[in-house]
């Protein structure tokens, strides 16, 4: 297992910053996954880990060797770093046991680490089949499993599921998360997915602008973004103007309870979908809405709402076996507490930095 620091890494391609200063560790036996919008930098981050890339500053070390830094750039087929592309790029006219054992040495081509790699991934038997005899979902065990195959220092996983029918891949993308965690490797995925990211990966690093603006577990990025960008970017978000007082905000959607630290002013106020209760409309003074839509998805509903002030509003509704209707009025609160940030613009994600591909380390 190795732990990987990057400490103050920038590239640059001509005028556009593409890493701006990037701090991150990795840790070791661990999944950490980047995520962020178009043009965020995931790519070149991982281009630099690889070697394909050169820094313009700041240092990378694996297991603590220095593996890029001042004046210094280890190739990438000596950092013992394997990499998982978008589409397995297997070789076609070799089988699966010879896929996998292409960068193995001798020994390890003679001894059982191709069945025991293929195993992992779910595909024992499997090493006599060639390529096109392969679903997209077993291409790309394939490739993880050739990634392993060398117990590299670090495996990086290059949005692998992003060209996989939607049910396939929610299945395949924990197979491979079981996977590695079997066989110990530290590994880094880059998507653009937050359900894949916060689903699968110990630790999540959101990007922006080729910064990291947040690195936490999964539970805490969800619950605790570290600012508005991040509560839009990440998940399903309900983002209200209020005005904070004495640790509460007055909100469209009434006085709600804040949770952390904030300053008395304007604010925006984050709400997740699920914290809203629906309930049929009274006489009360309770906050009423209309509903605009209702999104049926089998084990949950999202509702459209609009307040009697014109903001819109999403609930999220676990019993979605009797349809709310549209056009009805409800009644609308708030369950528990929520985050708030002091009223500024958001941030637009940068324009996309660097376009080319990378490809496999043999």
């Amino acid at each position: 297992m190795s732990e990987v620091v990057l400490t103050g890494v920038v590239k640059r391609y001509g005028p556009v910053t593409a890493l701006d200063g990037v701090d991150l560790t990795v840790p070791a036996g661990a999944l950490t996954a980047v995520l962020g919008p178009s043009g965020c930098g995931k790519t070149t981050l991982l281009r630099c880990l690889a070697g394909f890339e050169r820094l313009d500053a700041g240092a990378i070390r694996v297991d603590g060797r220095e593996v890029a830094g001042p004046g210094r750039h280890m190739p990438a087929h000596r950092r013992r770093i394997a990499v998982v592309p978008q589409e397995g790029a297997l070789f076609p006219h070799l089988t699966v046991a010879a896929n996998i054992s292409y960068g193995l040495d001798r020994a390890d081509r003679r001894g059982d680490r191709v069945d025991e790699v293929l195993a992992l991934v779910g595909l024992a038997g499997y090493g006599d089949r060639m390529p096109h005899q392969l679903s997209g979902g077993q291409q790309q065990r394939v490739a993880v499993a050739r990634a392993l195959a060398p117990r590299p220092s670090l495996v990086l996983l290059d949005e692998p599921f992003s060209a996989l029918d939607a049910g396939l891949r929610a299945g395949l993308r924990h197979d491979v998360r079981e996977a590695l965690r079997a066989d110990g490797a530290t590994a880094v995925l880059v998507t653009h997915d937050q359900g894949e990211a916060l689903s699968v990966a110990d630790r999540v690093v959101v990007l922006r602008s080729g910064r990291v603006v947040q690195s936490a577990a999964p539970g805490t990025l969800y619950r605790e973004p570290a600012d508005q960008w991040v509560a839009g970017f990440v998940g399903d978000a309900v983002l209200l103007p209020a005005v904070a007082s004495a640790g509460a905000a007055r909100t469209p959607l009434g006085t709600l309870p804040i949770a952390g630290p904030t300053t008395d002013g304007p604010v925006t106020v984050l709400v997740r979908p699920e914290q809203l209760r629906l309930a049929p409309a009274s006489g009360t003074d309770a906050v009423t809405a209309t509903v605009l839509r209702h999104d049926f998805h089998g084990h949950d509903a999202l509702v459209a709402l609009r307040l009697a002030d014109d903001t819109r509003v999403t609930a999220r509704v676990w019993d979605s076996t009797d349809p709310v209707e549209v056009g009805a009025e409800v009644a609308v609160r708030v369950d528990g507490t929520v985050r708030a940030w002091p009223a500024t613009p958001v941030p637009a994600p940068a324009a996309a930095a660097d376009p080319r591909p990378v490809h496999p380390v043999a």
